[in-house]
């Protein structure tokens, strides 16, 4: 189960980084938007996934040293989880929770 946590947390980030990229209420496109709460609640759950699946890789590098697969995860999960934070900052920025500057 350990080995497949990894996995298991960049496909399920991939797949609520696609929905985000394809519904967001910040894109311009003119068909289905998600509900801003529905997208804020997608890029923080998204976030907690991804780092987990991240710590988990970082131990799995540390352990058995640097190969391709566990850094691969490590890479995939980190852009995830950097992805899922910019996405998060800027929906609260839409709504006037965060003033920039």
């Amino acid at each position: 189960m350990k080995k497949s946590v990894p996995w298991l947390t960049l496909g399920i980030g991939l797949f609520f980084s696609l929905v985000l990229l394809s519904f967001s209420p910040l894109s311009a496109g003119s068909g289905f938007n998600l509900p801003m709460l529905t997208a804020l609640l997608m890029s923080e759950l998204g976030f907690f996934i991804t780092a987990i699946g991240t710590g988990i890789s970082v131990r799995d590098v540390l352990k058995q040293g640097i190969k391709l697969r566990p850094a691969a995860l490590l890479i995939g999960n980190l852009l995830l989880t950097l992805n899922f934070i910019n996405h998060g900052l800027s929906l609260w920025v839409e709504t006037g929770g965060l003033q920039p500057g």
